[in-house]
């Protein structure tokens, strides 16, 4: 058999792998008004570890989280009483890192390792319209084929 003339295969371009291909549409999120024991009723509920907070206008103001729940019951245990006190817009985090829903998935990657954040608010024309997490991460990653690397 004779390899004479033979092309080599064509190099292909990586695929353009968008972090709105993967992110999360369906978010369970909070309003900065809302009291801090229903935060920790719906972080129990639904088996999630924080959301994002947004105003009426479905803008994002802030991501409140188990951690800063936690705070409150370290705060209560002075008083001897580990309640949720308070208003989410007291407890909840205002300098979130955002990404946009065209940001390559590998260098969102890129972005979990250099901030050592689990997830990240997807924002549209200012308005949150979704969530890549790690775990979106890797299902894209698993989804991709290596040839397309």
């Amino acid at each position: 058999m004779s390899y004479r003339g033979a092309e080599a295969p064509k190099s292909r371009e990586p695929q353009a792998i968008k972090v709105e291909d993967y992110m999360a549409r369906k978010l369970i999120t909070f309003k900065p008004d809302q009291p801090m024991h229903e935060v920790v009723d719906a972080l129990m509920k639904h088996k999630i570890s924080g959301g994002p907070v947004v105003n009426d206008d479905e803008e994002l103001v802030g991501v409140i989280s188990e951690g800063d729940c936690l705070k409150e019951v370290v705060k209560g245990k002075y008083d001897n009483m580990p309640i949720f006190t308070g208003l989410v817009q007291e407890h909840m985090a205002k300098n979130v890192i955002t990404v946009s829903p065209d940001l390559n998935i590998f260098e969102a990657a890129k972005m979990f390792l250099d901030k050592r954040l689990r997830r990240f608010p997807v924002i549209h024309e200012g308005k949150l319209i979704g969530q890549i997490s790690q775990k979106d991460v890797m299902k894209a990653v698993l989804k991709t084929k290596s040839s397309t690397w």
